[in-house]
């Protein structure tokens, strides 16, 4: 069935078919290919974008020019609702890190949504409320730690947003690029390859090509957690 796809994003999981079918009828999908500018900071906007396939950067650029990534969110996850709730332009500019598959839903008709369904409207608020709690755990991270302990504590973001957990393990099947992970980090390229490669002497991670294996993610979520 077509709300198939709305059943696996949480902000919808608790509702009927019927009203999953109502929803995605009202969804407009679009396909964006890997580095294209999905929104631009500062645009006016009025439309939720919802994930279904693939992974995008949520990004800033700093007062010297660098970018800084903000957050990376995955398949299931949503954007662009804080103009749709104060009617203020883009906070921030959203990059697609390989080919994904958005739908949206215009404003009128998600704030209709939040008035019929009061469950949408609580699930919204918690995972903005997650959103909020990680945001200031990274800054107080990114803020007091060295080098080993800022990668490991993106890694084991990027763990919680994109990875698969089975048997103790998680795998993040399409890490992004070192670069990527430096502008999470704040730091260099070159940092993050060293780090990694220590991470994995350690025993801490595996990694082939793009695909990175926390062999204990208990044990890596104490240690950088």
């Amino acid at each position: 069935m077509k709300n198939l796809m709305i059943k696996n994003i949480p902000m919808f999981a608790d509702l009927r078919d019927d009203i999953l079918e109502k929803i995605y009828n009202l969804m407009q999908r679009r396909v964006y290919k890997r580095n294209n500018m999905i929104l631009m900071e500062e645009d006016f906007g009025d439309t939720l974008f919802i994930l279904n396939r693939g992974s995008v950067k949520i990004t800033r650029l700093s007062d010297d020019g660098r970018e800084v990534i903000l957050s990376i969110l995955g398949e299931g996850d949503f954007f662009g609702e804080m103009s749709i709730f104060d009617g203020e332009s883009r906070s921030a500019n959203v990059v697609a890190l390989e080919d994904s598959e958005v739908y949206i839903l215009k404003r009128g008709d998600f704030i209709d949504l939040l008035e019929k369904h009061p469950k949408i409207a609580i699930a919204l608020l918690q995972e903005l409320a997650t959103r909020l709690r990680k945001s200031d755990q990274q800054i107080e991270g990114l803020s007091l730690s060295d080098a080993e302990n800022r990668i490991g504590m993106t890694i084991s973001r990027l763990a919680e947003e994109l990875g698969v957990i089975k048997m103790g393990q998680v795998v993040i099947h399409n890490l992004p690029y070192q670069q990527d992970i430096a502008n999470m980090a704040g730091t260099s390229r070159e940092t993050v390859s060293r780090m990694l490669t220590l991470l994995q002497r350690k025993g801490y991670i595996q990694k082939r090509g793009r695909k990175l294996i926390i062999t204990n993610y208990d044990e890596f979520v104490k240690q950088f957690g």
